[in-house]
């Protein structure tokens, strides 16, 4: 079988394909033909030497995976042959508190990820994937969209009527878009460019400012929201955009910090993060409960999620090479 691995990250000409064993499953473990995989913004930072978790070179790359089961090892009672299936983002994350150790476990960075062609895992890592789902679609949700699902079901779940504030149009804030409508709530989006907020629109957001034309958008936020602030902020630019969803959230609102996309001052404005009464909290994409949970709902509300472009197995450089442009709306996949 085939599969691409970085010899060290730092630049993509250290991406190369190569002809390894087939896999075959041990006790517990089945094997996956992969079918598709996803990129998401932890493979830039890895490339470019910036994702603040430990890695290590030489790896398979990429989070995401979906594919169907081909072989079943020893044991095995979770799924049949034929079923189609997807990873969960952490292999042994279940459910509960965030277990510390689960940090080193993570593929494309300390385990072989899902850019191959067949792959080995324990039947544990997996989960069933919604039957409306192309193999494309299905490879965008081990991480951003469960990333989504970990920001709007905290210790605050969104319900009915509250609102939400999303930021850009990569998948988690998308998927979070998506997701927030699902469970009833108003959105209000940030983007640059009428295009996309009328993409966004389109999609199901009821507001969206541009942060180019308006720079001071956490406060455009507040006031499209009664001057009260929005009830959760889904923060994906971190220390660039921090201060502005400071200015939107309201009073005992949450911001879900996730990422690290935009660039900025580091400080934390204490007095104004004390003042507002909200809570910071940090996703750590989640666990397989809650993707179960996530997965249900995408079945029930037949929810698609958004692919900006589909690349072939042959073509992975230019799948990286079109997702480091950033002009993306969405997911950008590879089918294998």
């Amino acid at each position: 079988m085939q599969s691409y691995r970085f010899s060290r990250f730092g630049s993509l000409d250290h991406l190369a394909r190569h002809d390894e064993p087939m896999p075959t499953p041990e006790r517990g473990e089945v094997l996956v033909r992969v079918r598709a995989s996803s990129l998401n913004y932890r493979d830039l930072a890895l490339l470019s030497g910036q994702y603040p978790m430990s890695w290590r070179d030489g790896l398979v790359p990429l989070s995401d995976g979906a594919g169907e089961i081909v072989a079943l090892g020893e044991g095995c009672n979770r799924f049949q042959l034929g079923d189609r299936v997807c990873n969960t983002f952490f292999p042994q994350w279940f459910g509960g508190p965030f277990p510390i150790e689960q940090g080193a476990r993570q593929y494309g960075s300390n385990l072989d990820g899902w850019l191959c062609e067949y792959k080995v895992v324990s039947e544990e890592a997996l989960v069933r994937v919604p039957n409306h789902l192309d193999w494309a679609e299905a490879a965008t949700l081990p991480c951003a969209a469960l990333t989504a699902w970990t920001a709007l079901t905290g210790p605050q779940p969104v319900k009915a009527g509250d609102t939400v504030l999303v930021q850009g149009s990569g998948g988690v804030s998308l998927f979070a878009l998506q997701l927030a409508k699902a469970m009833g709530a108003r959105v209000i989006a940030t983007t640059s460019g009428a295009d996309k907020a009328a993409r966004l629109k389109a999609l199901g957001a009821d507001e969206a400012i541009d942060y180019l034309a308006v720079p001071e958008w956490g406060a455009r936020a507040r006031e499209l929201n009664g001057g009260v602030g929005v009830d959760l902020v889904v923060e994906v630019g971190g220390k660039g955009t921090l201060e502005q969803s400071l200015a939107a959230v309201a009073p005992g609102g949450e911001i879900a910090v996730i990422g690290f996309l935009a660039d900025g001052a580091a400080e934390l404005d204490f007095m104004r993060y004390f003042l507002s009464g909200a809570t910071l909290r940090r996703i750590a994409v989640g666990h397989r409960e809650g993707m179960e949970a996530m997965l249900r709902a995408i079945a029930r509300h037949q929810l698609r999620p958004v692919v900006d472009r589909v690349f072939p197995f042959g073509d992975a450089r230019a799948a990286w090479e079109h997702f480091l442009a950033r002009r993306h709306f969405g997911k950008v996949a590879i089918v294998h």
